[in-house]
């Protein structure tokens, strides 16, 4: 494998229409989501990082700051399923603010298994960490990507869920600002 090359964009700057279309290709057009469906409302706001590998983007990653306990429509448009609040941002705990979530994550399947999903979490937890001094993440796991981010560290907690579209997911979580001290 060519050497990967990470980019980072931070808020208010535009991630690029490669970025967006390997966001659709691996997370949207699996579920049969109409191109359009990759973009958040919060983008603009939002941290992107992507990896590419002789010019193609093979890894993609998000970042926001969670205002409130999380709780968020799945996609822009009608008919989007709401993806449930993380339990422990509701008893405002000042310890765990800043908290970022880290949504639309993914690594185009031919590339999975070469350390790029790892390589995006650790730029983009960086980047928040920058960014907005957050202190911890959380995230909502596909079923099949919670043995990845329980090896990167993170923790599941609350029972399995299943979101409307998607499938089976589990809430996760990890202090972030240990991580570069």
């Amino acid at each position: 494998m060519s050497t990967p090359t990470v980019h980072v964009a931070r808020p208010g700057e535009p991630a690029p229409e490669a970025y967006y279309a390997t966001r659709y290709a691996v997370l949207r057009e699996p579920l049969g989501r109409p191109r359009g469906s990759e973009r958040l409302p919060d983008d603009a706001t939002a941290l992107h990082v992507w990896i590419e590998v002789e010019g193609v983007v093979v890894a993609v990653a998000r970042g926001h700051l969670i205002t409130g306990d999380g709780a968020a429509a799945d996609h822009a448009g009608p008919e989007a399923a709401q993806i449930p609040a993380f339990t422990p941002l509701a008893k405002d705990d000042a310890s765990l603010r800043p908290a970022v979530q880290v949504r639309q994550m993914g690594v185009i399947e031919a590339w999975r298994g070469q350390g790029l999903g790892a390589l995006a979490l650790e730029h983009l937890v960086h980047a928040c960490v920058q960014t907005w001094n957050a202190r911890t993440g959380w995230l909502q796991a596909r079923e099949g990507a919670i043995e990845f981010y329980a090896r990167e560290g993170w923790v599941a907690f609350d029972p399995p869920y299943s979101i409307v579209g998607v499938g089976p997911h589990r809430s996760m979580w990890r202090r972030l600002d240990e991580l570069f001290d």
